[in-house]
């Protein structure tokens, strides 16, 4: 049985940040300073200082300055709020991040509005979706940017294709829906309440996967030779997709792990050293 070939996000993730140590270290060659990634965790949930902690430990192999604000699970909108607008007018920090979700008692997007576009790496304000709607300038939000990316690498023509993007989350599913739109796609967003789910997705050249269901998509929905994304990241390391049995029918594939999710990384670092770039006038 035919096998789809594996989109792999770890060998275009290093090759991203290869490159991004590189700029990282002209740039404190030409100007002295380095470029600096603040990052913002509120609470210790478990699953968010682990990714916080690899995040830091990737930007420092990069060449990255890492500055850590952890934060009390109790800390209010106001008081979060404060810590973001003070990161914002700092001259020494170029990108700032702040790990989500932030607990139900924080408004988190008070909080996001918070960090000003021009620090905005991981690209979650409404200015950056904005820039990603109307093809402007601007950060993208990390994982759309780096499912692009990948499709790019594996020249996945978008032009007239049929997308289909499973999730309307605001910093994933339906900024890459956008991103998509921007290339000439046609895209059909589905949700928790879209009907026939199966039907839609079998009429598609490009499945995005982004809704945090285990397994949600399986083999007979999609379409033989389709192109298949899976940005979902469940226990276990099991994605959105049933991988084994799209595997089958898919053209190309992303597995889980190994896929977006080192993309979505290299992408944070890239934009925090084109932050810092565009901040010292280089």
């Amino acid at each position: 049985m035919p096998q789809a070939q594996l989109m792999d996000g770890a060998g275009l993730a290093r090759q991203i940040l290869e490159e991004t140590a590189r700029r990282a270290a002209d740039l404190k060659d030409r100007t002295g300073v380095a470029p600096c990634l603040a990052t913002v965790l509120v609470g210790e949930d478990p699953a968010s200082v682990t990714y916080v902690r690899m995040k830091r430990n990737r930007s420092r192999a990069a060449g990255i300055e890492s500055r850590h604000v952890a934060l009390p699970a109790d800390t209010t909108t106001t008081e979060l709020v404060a810590e973001l607008t003070a990161l914002s007018a700092d001259p020494a920090v170029h990108g700032i991040l702040l790990q989500h979700p932030v607990g139900p008692h924080v408004d988190e997007r008070a909080a996001f509005e918070a960090i000003a576009p021009r620090k905005d790496v991981d690209g979650v304000t409404l200015s950056s979706y904005a820039a990603m709607s109307f093809g402007l300038p601007g950060f993208v939000s990390c994982t759309p940017g780096g499912i692009m990316r990948l499709l790019d690498a594996y020249d996945v023509g978008l032009a007239g294709k049929r997308a289909v993007v499973v999730g309307r989350s605001a910093i994933l599913g339906k900024p890459v829906g956008m991103l998509l739109l921007g290339r000439d796609a046609t895209v059909t967003y589905c949700h928790s309440r879209t009907a026939g789910l199966s039907c839609v997705l079998r009429e598609a050249d490009i499945v995005v996967a982004a809704v945090g269901s285990p397994r949600l998509i399986r083999g007979e929905d999609i379409r033989p030779g389709a192109v298949v994304i899976d940005a979902g990241y469940n226990a276990g390391n099991v994605g959105d997709v049933d991988f084994d049995s799209a595997v089958t029918r898919a053209g190309l594939i992303t597995p889980v792990p190994g896929g977006v999710g080192p993309m979505t990384i290299a992408v944070l670092l890239e934009q925090t050293v084109t932050g810092a770039e565009h901040a010292l006038g280089v």
